[in-house]
This record gives C-alpha cells, sequence and structure tokens, in this order.
C-alpha cells in the first residue's frame, strides 16, 4: 500500500526528475517540428521545476548574490559543521530547538559601541526561541595593560530613544556581566526578550547600546576594554545578532512516524502461500533479487542548476530514491509493513481485482542543512526535514 507521502518531497522528487533526467513526457512530432516552441517549453519546463523546488526549501524567489564576496561568520561555519556531515545531512536531529539559525551584521558602523541590526527578513510568523549579541572583546591597549582593574561590568541596553542617549529613561537594561578586563574573544550577551517585543513593533530597527563600568561603577577606561566595531575591524570580529527561530514547519519525519518498522517483525507473522505460478527457479529469483526495491543514487547539483551563487554549504547532496519491484512473497530485506504483505498475498491468490502489488517507497527520511546568504546578505542555516531516502521498502 502507498502511504500518504510528504507533499514536499514528492515536489523535490519531481523537481529533481524534471531538472536531471527529463522526466517530462515525450513531445508530439508535430511539436518537435517547431523547434523554437520546443526550446521555448524546454526554458518553461525548467522555470517552473526551479520555481517548485525554491518552494520546497521555503523561498519565492532565489537570494541575490550579493553576499559572496563576504566570509560567512566562523560561528554559522562551525555550527553547520557540528549538526551536518558533507552532504549537509543532519547528524544530531535534537541539536537544534528550532529549524532556523541567522546571522546578523551591525548596520549602524559606529566607532562607539553602538549597534543597529535590521530584522526584516525574518517573517513575522517565525516563532523567536533565542536572540544572542555575539561581540568580540579586544585585547587592552599596550599603554594601559599594567592596570590594577582585574574585572569590569558589561551591560547591554536597548535605545529607545537614541537622541538621549544619557538618560537613563531613553534605554532599557537587557543584559550585565562581569567580565575579565584582560581578556581577549568572543563574548555572548542573551536579548531574547527584546528580540520578541521588537519583533511585534512594524518597521522599527533593533539599536543596542554597550555601557562598560567599573565594580564600583564608574566610567571604565576605554582603551582598557574594547570591543570590536563595524567599522574600524576585520570582517572576522563583526559584532553579530545570532537568532535562532522556528517557522513552524517542523514535522515528524518517517522514520518516526513507522518507529523504524523494525518492530513489524514481532508482529505475527503471515502465513506463508506458495505462488499460484508455482515454484521459481533458482535464475528467476536471482533475476529478482536484482530488480528488487533498493535505494538507488540520487545527486542534486545547486552548482547544476544554478543556486552555487548563494548557497554557501552544502555544494549539493545525495538525496536518493527507491527503484524496483516488491514481488510476492515478500521477504523482510524488503521492509515490508503487515499490509503490504497481506496486499501482496492478495494480489498473487487473485482474491479481488485491482489490487496491485505493494510498492517501493522511502520507509526512512532524513533531514538537510542548507547555509546560505539571504538577499540582505545575512548567512542563514535552515534544516529541511524528510530530504534524504534513508532506506527503501516495500509498502
Amino acid at each position: 500500500a502507498v502511504p500518504t507521502e510528504n507533499t514536499k518531497m514528492i515536489s523535490a522528487v519531481l523537481v529533481l526528475c524534471a531538472l536531471a533526467s527529463g522526466c517530462w513526457g515525450r513531445p508530439t512530432l508535430g511539436y518537435l517540428d517547431n523547434g523554437f516552441a520546443e526550446e521555448n517549453d524546454s526554458e518553461e519546463v525548467r522555470s517552473e521545476a526551479l520555481k517548485r523546488l525554491l518552494e520546497v526549501f521555503g523561498m519565492g524567489d532565489a537570494p541575490h548574490a550579493r553576499g559572496l564576496h563576504k566570509q560567512p561568520p566562523q560561528y554559522m561555519l562551525d555550527l553547520y559543521n557540528t549538526i551536518a556531515d558533507a552532504d549537509g545531512v543532519t547528524k544530531y536531529p535534537d541539536l537544534l530547538e528550532g529549524n532556523t539559525v541567522r546571522s546578523f551584521f551591525d548596520k549602524l558602523h559606529s566607532e562607539q559601541i553602538q549597534f543597529m541590526f535590521s530584522l526584516s527578513t525574518v517573517a513575522k510568523t517565525e516563532k523567536v526561541l533565542t536572540a544572542e549579541l555575539h561581540l568580540f572583546k579586544l585585547r587592552p591597549q599596550s599603554s594601559v595593560v599594567f592596570s590594577k582593574q582585574h574585572f569590569c561590568q558589561v551591560s547591554v541596553y536597548q535605545l529607545l530613544d537614541n537622541s538621549k542617549l544619557n538618560i537613563s529613561q531613553s534605554r532599557k537594561l537587557l543584559s550585565s556581566r562581569l567580565l575579565p578586563v584582560h581578556t581577549t574573544g568572543w563574548e555572548v550577551f542573551s536579548i531574547t526578550h527584546a528580540v520578541r517585543s521588537w519583533m511585534a513593533e512594524e518597521g522599527s530597527n533593533l539599536e543596542l547600546m554597550v555601557v562598560v563600568r567599573t565594580l564600583g561603577g564608574s566610567q571604565m577606561d576605554a582603551k582598557l576594554v574594547r570591543f570590536a566595531s563595524g567599522r574600524s575591524h576585520h570582517q572576522s570580529k563583526q559584532p553579530m545578532l545570532v537568532l535562532f527561530t522556528d517557522d513552524g514547519e517542523r514535522e515528524a519525519s518517517l522514520e518516526h512516524t513507522l518507529q523504524d518498522l523494525d518492530k513489524d517483525s514481532a508482529l505475527p507473522s503471515v502465513p506463508h502461500v506458495q505462488s499460484p505460478a508455482g515454484a521459481r527457479s533458482a535464475r528467476s529469483l536471482g533475476d529478482e533479487d536484482s530488480l528488487a526495491c533498493k535505494r538507488q543514487p540520487l545527486y542534486v547539483d545547486f552548482e547544476e542548476i544554478g543556486w552555487s551563487n548563494w548557497i554557501v554549504s552544502p555544494r549539493g547532496y545525495n538525496a536518493y530514491h527507491c527503484k524496483g519491484s516488491c514481488p510476492f512473497p515478500l521477504g523482510q530485506n524488503m521492509r515490508p509493513t503487515n499490509h503490504a504483505t497481506v496486499q501482496s498475498i492478495i494480489n498473487a491468490l487473485k482474491l479481488t481485482k485491482g489490487v496491485n502489488t505493494p510498492c517501493c517507497v522511502p520507509d526512512k527520511l532524513f533531514s538537510i542543512n542548507l547555509l546560505y546568504f539571504d538577499d540582505d546578505e545575512n548567512v542563514v542555516l535552515k534544516q529541511y526535514d524528510n530530504m534524504v531516502a534513508g532506506s527503501c521498502g516495500c509498502h
């Protein structure tokens, strides 16, 4: 029996089939007489196929390639390599709470410890799970390296009115921590509640300010505690807002809904029924085994379909597809459900008209991850469910 498949997975297979092997219907002879019409129709099919594939990846249009002259933040590269293998397939499905991670660079580029982030690319329907401000703490300048100060109080404020920076009512405290004065490296501040409230305000930008004070509450020497700014320091040290969200489209993959199908073997098995055609020869069994339901390669090359200008990783991935027959009697190597086994028996005995043999379909699906630049030159890591056929079975 053919189970109801995830519609996005079906769309992806159809699109890949169209792009890779031309599996659309063969044109008529009259159609082939018109080469111009054939060329136009071929381009139209390709355009429609790419449009459908973008929909599978949750996009209306392919992002512009403006961001590729930039190096993705090392944090995003490390996160991608932690959760995905070389083909983008998820190694640790439960590592991310949501399915999307975005990095935003500072838009203000001020010499002061003041930042602005535009989250216009985040859909209002997305649920903000965690928001972090990542700042790179620089080494103290040599002239003050022997300061007696060992710790400082670093506070992050949301600016409510940037024309009144020194008035307490014009800013809201978001996070505050003690930091060692003489260390260097990335420091992370949680600003989740501020981003959630900010997302509810249409058309506004999130402006932040960092204040550094001594333990006694006085202003800290700016040469002693310094953070990299968007204007004066290397791209690898740029101030960054990292947003973890969920777009609500995560769903239980087939591997969880079918519970690996191995549990079926613990159920009472259907008695063996001799095929009406009689015993088969060893040669015919061997031939059928070579044609039996198996997983076959199906490589998706992002460069070949013109997406390599905005996708950072992976360069492509093996989606696989299921191909082959499900002949009677179904062996356990075909991972059949009990329903498929019964259907196979009914088909073999011709007990009911119109009952086909079971179909070879994916019975385990894995997610993949894309790391890419969006239209605003932000780097996005997104996880897509049910994109790789992990194994095949007769259903």
